[in-house]
């Protein structure tokens, strides 16, 4: 009887996580994009701890290109079987739905939602070459100056480009768009005056901000930050829309059991309560969160709605 107990308790642990304990393959985390950036951090933050509390390996896969697009369909042609999640990203799975005709995956119907990991709060900056000093300056000279001052943003279709336009359309203010191939040559000409502002997250531009070479007027977040104290959020100025931070979490595909993405998110919200885990993402100004299945679901559902006004609001097609 002891041992007939035992085999159904390992079999339930297998159907719960999905893993195969026989072979103990990893679980992937594929990042859908290059490594070194902000998402790809936030994954190998997760995959040694992650390892440890499902009692298997964990490694990153990174899978760049077309946006994220090409990683992301990776992850929803993969097995079902919860050995492979997708790090998504407000770009994944808001954006690239708001401004693709045609992706070669569906955000929502492609996937199961498992988790949002961390929110980044987004800060609004402005040159130092720009004559203005708070958000009250900065507006009145926009109204004053219509079409005179020119935004950055890391390309067409980027967050940094949407958060831009939502704010044009939130304001009634106009502002010239200058696209650039990557977010190192916006900031570069933003840091040398070239161009005026910059819709960014706040762990990118905060070492300039500290340095005095750009000035924050605005941060998108549910309070003031305790690194910029000194600037208000969007919801502060009435701008309700705009205070939506910028996210990352995991997605699996979408026949992937519910016992199976309700025991991961139970294992990373697990992992998102460590010191050393929580001290690692704050230091990229990254916040953990952790949310139900059910709940970043809807988040997604929202954002991708969020992002469809703006495209249809500043007419932004990439196909």
């Amino acid at each position: 009887m002891m041992r007939r107990r035992e085999l159904l308790s390992l079999a339930s642990g297998t159907l719960l996580t999905g893993i195969s304990r026989a072979d103990n393959r990893p679980l992937r985390l594929v990042v859908p994009f290059p490594p070194g950036g902000a998402t790809d951090i936030t994954a190998r933050v997760l995959t040694e701890p992650l390892a440890r509390v499902l009692g298997q390996p964990a490694v990153v896969e990174n899978r760049g290109g077309a946006g994220g697009s090409i990683g992301m369909a990776e992850v929803a042609k993969s097995a079902p079987d919860g050995l492979t999640l997708g790090v998504a990203t407000l770009s994944t799975h808001g954006v690239n739905p708001a401004v693709y005709h045609k992706l070669p995956y569906d955000p929502v119907k492609d996937f199961a939602a498992v988790t949002e990991v961390v929110k980044a709060p987004g800060v609004l900056v402005v040159s130092q070459a720009l004559p203005v000093r708070n958000y009250a300056e900065f507006i009145k000279y926009l109204k004053a100056n219509p079409g005179k001052v020119t935004y950055a943003s890391p390309g067409n279709g980027t967050i940094g480009h949407m958060w831009a336009e939502l704010f044009k359309s939130t304001t009634n203010t106009f502002m010239v768009h200058i696209p650039y191939r990557g977010a190192g040559p916006a900031k570069n000409d933003l840091l040398a005056g070239q161009v005026g502002v910059y819709f960014d997250q706040v762990a990118s531009s905060l070492p300039y901000i500290k340095s005095g070479q750009l000035r924050a007027l605005a941060v998108s977040w549910s309070q003031r930050l305790e690194v910029l104290p000194d600037v208000p959020t969007y919801a502060e100025l009435s701008l309700f829309s705009n205070n939506d931070p910028s996210w990352f979490g995991l997605v699996a595909p979408a026949a992937t059991p519910r016992p199976t993405t309700a025991r991961l998110q139970e294992a990373v919200a697990k992992v998102l309560k460590e010191p050393d885990v929580r001290a690692r993402l704050a230091a990229q100004g990254l916040f953990p969160s952790g949310s139900r299945p059910d709940e970043f679901a809807a988040q997604i559902r929202k954002e991708i709605d969020k992002m469809q006004r703006i495209s249809r609001f500043a007419r932004i097609r990439l196909d």
